[in-house]
């Protein structure tokens, strides 16, 4: 059985996707079903999941994330942006960074659950978001906060090394 750990020990930035497989609609929907079960601020998931998978649209993205062209390879990319109106109007200034905690926060979920549907994914945090905003034609109060490439791995990288824990917790 794959548990939660083993799918978080076998996360991995995947840069190379297999161009014959594309990813199917139960997978994509249960990943996105996953992302909007993910915890956010009052529950009002202060965020919108922009599903990209035309070739053209991943290639004009692919000019906005700073030479990482392995994004037009993904047969889907999921931009994770903040909607943040309910989140203000809710919390006044603090819903701004209520909502980039609930992107963010989804985004982790999908990257698990991609895991989980025995795809790879890479989360992409270097981009231009004008040009995203751009590219998609996204409505003005949309954020790009991270862009998720997904598919079925054409290679599986080898882990990389992590900081031991006592270098990362801080017991009090």
């Amino acid at each position: 059985m794959w548990d939660f750990f083993a799918t978080v020990r076998n996360r991995h930035s995947i840069r190379k996707y297999q161009s014959d497989m594309p990813v199917e609609a139960e997978k994509l929907h249960a990943i996105i079903e996953t992302a909007c079960s993910a915890p956010s601020a009052g529950d009002l998931q202060s965020y919108m999941i922009v599903v990209v998978s035309s070739g053209a649209q991943r290639e004009s993205l692919s000019q906005a994330v700073e030479g990482q062209t392995f994004i037009s390879e993904a047969p889907v990319c999921l931009i994770f942006c903040t909607d943040a109106r309910r989140a203000v109007e809710q919390y006044g200034e603090k819903g701004q960074m209520f909502a980039i905690q609930d992107t963010t926060i989804a985004c982790a979920y999908a990257q698990l659950a991609v895991v989980a549907a025995g795809l790879g994914s890479t989360w992409i945090g270097e981009f231009a978001p004008d040009k995203i905003v751009s590219a998609l034609d996204l409505e003005s109060q949309l954020k790009p906060i991270a862009i998720l490439s997904l598919g079925y791995p054409a290679e599986i990288p080898a882990p990389t090394s992590r900081r031991p824990i006592d270098n990362v917790v801080i017991n009090r």
